[in-house]
């Protein structure tokens, strides 16, 4: 249920975002990016998660696996907090009920200069890696990005 909370809030965000700029330019797009990553303080962080046993190989390069997997995981919410998220969404209906009900998500980006803030086990199946970036790193990023962009 929270999932599709935040799937149907993402959405709204789109929906919302598309209508607007259909009347604002490239340039109001890019200057609300850079306020927006300007808020974000010191350090950009974000966190990855992986299950151990969802990792192929002996015990111990389960954990190793994970361990990496969360490692990619972190670098992915970074990406979506730099870049965005792009989604693609259908849904068919018949006979006023929901027939199906389709959502794709894309990332794409260039991250690089994060730091390792921590690797911890959550339990004896899951790691979490928690990564972050400097704002001057991040200033780097958005300004190669809007550079794209424009």
């Amino acid at each position: 249920m929270v999932q599709r909370t935040k799937i149907t809030a993402i959405l709204l965000l789109i929906c919302t975002s598309g209508l607007v700029s259909c009347s604002n330019t490239d340039e109001k797009f890019s200057e609300a990016l850079a306020v927006r990553l300007q808020m974000e303080g010191d350090k950009l962080t974000a966190t990855g998660y992986a299950d151990i046993e969802a990792q192929l190989g002996n015990p111990n390069q389960k954990r190793v696996l994970a361990i990496r997997a969360s490692k990619i995981d972190a670098y992915r919410s970074l990406s979506e907090q730099i870049y965005g998220l792009y989604i693609d969404s259908s849904t068919t209906i018949g006979d006023m009920v929901v027939q199906s009900d389709v959502v794709q998500t894309r990332v794409e980006g260039i991250i690089y200069g994060a730091q390792v803030e921590s690797i911890k086990p959550l339990s004896d199946t899951t790691y979490e890696v928690t990564l972050s970036l400097s704002s001057s790193v991040v200033d780097n990023l958005k300004k190669l990005y809007l550079q794209n962009v424009e």
